[in-house]
């Protein structure tokens, strides 16, 4: 006999949720149609892996051959595309080797959850999810003379690569994947307008430069005034944590952040406010 789902529900039924994700959004919207949410989707970015980088595998030997004292390790995705790369150029055993030798730092949960996923440990894990705590750790502890390997996430600049270097490190950066132009634009602006004109109940963000572009769309289309008064009254604004938060808090946004910066999570939040 099939056991009851407990998890289904009709707390949403009516309800209209954009997400603005590419990656994993078909595993949040049938989170929330379970409990009868129409979902629009309109993915604010796309990703654009690197896994056929001829740099990246060369960066990859060079860091086999060196064997960096510390590796910073950004993003979940990241990791596990780098180890894609490493594994199709013959590298897998190096790079695990590489790796093992090494301290990890890890941004985040899902940043160590990927780095277990390949039989490693992370050293250290910043809470905050954020590369500043990274970089406050490291650059306590002392860097000078240390080779670190930075993997960044999508947007690149973070930071981290200047202020070890005047630290006195030898940093080596990678790009896993890159954030690209939404894969379709039209879709964007039809949920910005969603949004300005109330004819959605709540907006899912999962990462800082999606949230970022839905607002640069609202505002090159002269609709931010009306998406953010729509935020403050009526919509939902959800973000999966604070760093993806932040670029709605710019703008003075309110926004609804899970405790556990998690996709379960945030679809627990959203039902929990389009609930009330």
């Amino acid at each position: 006999m099939n056991q009851p789902q407990t998890d289904i529900g009709d707390e949403l039924v009516g309800r209209r949720i954009v997400l603005t994700a590419q990656r994993r959004a078909e595993q949040l919207a049938s989170a929330l149609e379970r409990h009868g949410a129409k979902i629009v989707h309109a993915p604010t970015l796309s990703v654009i892996p690197h896994i056929d980088d001829p740099e990246l595998v060369t960066r990859t030997r060079e860091l086999i051959e060196a064997r960096p004292d510390i590796v910073v390790v950004t993003t979940g995705v990241g990791f596990t595309g780098w180890g894609d790369v490493a594994e199709a150029a013959g590298l897998r055993e190096e790079w695990h080797s590489m790796l093992a030798g090494a301290r990890i730092y890890a941004r985040g949960p899902k940043a160590r959850g990927a780095i277990q996923a390949a039989g490693l440990r992370a050293h250290w894990v910043a809470e905050s999810e954020t590369s500043a705590e990274i970089q406050q750790v490291l650059l306590g502890e002392g860097v000078d003379g240390q080779r670190i390997a930075v993997q960044h996430h999508g947007a690149g600049a973070d930071g981290l690569d200047e202020a070890f270097a005047a630290a006195g490190a030898d940093v080596r950066s990678l790009v896993i994947y890159r954030w690209g132009p939404a894969p379709d634009p039209a879709a964007v602006v039809d949920a910005v307008r969603l949004v300005a004109e109330r004819r959605c109940d709540a907006v899912a963000f999962t990462s800082a430069p999606g949230a970022a572009a839905f607002l640069t769309a609202a505002e090159e289309h002269g609709l931010l005034s009306a998406v953010i008064e729509a935020f403050n009254e009526s919509v939902v604004a959800a973000a999966v944590g604070d760093v993806t938060a932040a670029p709605l808090h710019e703008q003075g946004i309110r926004t609804v952040i899970p405790e556990r910066f998690r996709l379960g999570a945030l679809a627990r939040v959203l039902i929990s406010e389009l609930a009330e």
